[in-house]
């Protein structure tokens, strides 16, 4: 059996077409990664180890049949699990939803079976993705890959972490206020938030809908430019979606000559990790060699983008969560109410976790008679306003750079007693999803052993070029 995978999907599917290997092998070579590794990281839920096996048998018998392959077939990938999967678990790493079996497949699910890529499984993430370090779930945490005494980020920490661990190839996340991008930077691998509409969520379970934002995680950005070019598109099934079609195949670029980037001066400001900052600034500094036009540019009122993000998401939450009472579906306590009301207490109550219950109460207060107007209603002009910083400022730059986090990962513990202080930690990362924006992180070298992100942000639509200047950036760091 081959054993140098995981390599990457053009390399794989190379292999493939040519008979190196078989999707049998590959397949097994990744369960076998997970059996070693799961038990310790914690990044899977549920192992799909049957069914992925089988899957790889039909590839391989199409492959004797001589059929054209898919660029994804036989590619080992994770699903957060807040994806459903038709006839398996879809917890959200939620105790209200441990029993649940998914009814259908998630559009993306279906885009992917369809390519024939392999599903291992499906990963650990704060619960309904309430969270910025994977301690949050029901079902115990996650660590990271590199130091297993750090967290790996959250909310998608543990397909962050699968694919960091090598036990997939690449993964799906969601991505709400930087739960792709922030797990990325802390776990050292590239993670994409697509433009808002740009890919369906049709099967995604509901967090904050008008944020909410499937993408990728990869060990490349060639990589996360395929899967996303696969689960990209138009969706009957959910009415938010753009008929937006990206191709994947696109030459890579020579230099960066004709590119402006802009740096917001209001993400390199104190609190930033002075290890952060420079590994930052020295990117930027290799990109303006490359040939990168640098100017300083503001996004005034990114002070507000925390207050915003966290009046708008639990707004969405209370009214996304409601459904899940504990009579419809979902859990059902087994002490005895008195009356109805303390049934739906007694269900929610030991259902939900305490930060789900800190977003639930916090959102049906902004949205409450007396403060929807105070509250809700200003946070929403604020996010008008914030969507109009990059709106300006994309009018003069193709591309912002900034740090994905102000920190490498933290150890467990150090922030959950503090939710204020575990909110901070997502500082530069709320904003894209507010203004509905593309956003990637990527690592880049820094001086210690934690990896540090570096994050694109782009106009509406703009993935190609915000993917061609991470290959770029990639590249370089690569080759340096």
């Amino acid at each position: 059996m081959k054993t140098n995978f995981p390599g990457d999907i053009p390399t794989l599917h190379k292999g493939l077409a040519e008979k190196e290997f078989s999707a049998a092998e590959i397949t097994a070579h990744f369960l076998q990664v997970i059996d070693e590794k799961n038990p310790r990281i914690h990044a899977y839920l549920t192992v799909f180890a049957d069914e992925a096996r089988a899957a790889a048998r039909a590839l391989d018998a199409q492959i004797a049949a001589g059929e054209e392959l898919d660029i994804l077939a036989g590619v080992p990938l994770a699903l957060k699990d807040n994806i459903l999967v038709k006839g398996f678990p879809a917890t959200a790493a939620s105790k209200i939803l441990e029993n649940y079996q998914a009814a259908y497949d998630a559009t993306v699910t279906e885009k992917l079976r369809a390519a024939g890529a392999v599903i291992l499984g499906k990963t650990n993430m704060d619960e309904f993705a309430m969270g910025s370090s994977t301690e949050n779930s029901a079902f115990g945490p996650t660590r990271n890959p590199v130091d297993e005494s750090k967290v790996p980020g959250g909310s998608s920490g543990g397909s962050a972490a699968a694919v960091a661990m090598d036990g997939a190839l690449v993964a799906l996340g969601s991505d709400t206020g930087g739960s792709i991008r922030q797990p990325a930077s802390f776990c050292g691998v590239v993670g994409m938030k697509p433009t808002y509409s740009t890919v369906s969520r049709y099967g995604l379970i509901a967090m904050a809908s008008s944020l909410d934002q499937i993408g990728p995680f990869a060990r490349t950005v060639g990589d996360a430019r395929i899967l996303f070019s696969a689960i990209a598109g138009k969706d009957p099934h959910d009415a938010t979606t753009s008929s937006y079609a990206f191709d994947w195949q696109t030459p890579p670029l020579d230099n960066l000559k004709g590119v402006t980037i802009g740096l917001p001066k209001e993400y390199f400001l104190e609190g930033l990790n002075a290890e952060v900052k420079d590994a930052i600034l020295r990117q930027v500094h290799e990109m303006e060699r490359a040939g990168a036009v640098v100017q300083e540019v503001s996004l005034p009122h990114t002070e507000y983008a925390l207050a915003i993000y966290y009046l708008v998401m639990a707004a969405e939450v209370s009214s996304n969560l409601a459904r899940l009472d504990g009579i419809r579906y979902g859990y059902e306590t087994r002490h005895k109410a008195e009356n109805l009301e303390e049934l739906y207490a007694l269900n929610r109550g030991e259902g939900f976790g305490r930060e789900t219950r800190r977003r639930i109460i916090l959102g049906t207060y902004v949205l409450s008679a007396g403060y929807f107007d105070a509250y809700y209603v200003q946070a929403s002009k604020a996010r008008t306003l914030l969507k109009n910083d990059f709106a300006r400022a994309f009018d003069t730059v193709d591309l912002l750079v900034t740090p994905t986090t102000p920190t490498t990962a933290f150890g467990f513990g150090e922030k959950t007693a503090d939710p204020l202080v575990m909110y901070l930690s997502d500082i530069y990362t709320v904003s894209a999803p507010l203004a509905g924006i593309p956003a990637l992180s990527l690592p880049v070298r820094g001086k210690g052993k934690m990896p540090i992100g570096l994050q694109l942000m782009a106009p509406h639509f703009h993935e190609r070029q915000l993917l061609d200047v991470a290959e770029y950036v990639e590249r370089a760091n690569a080759v340096a």
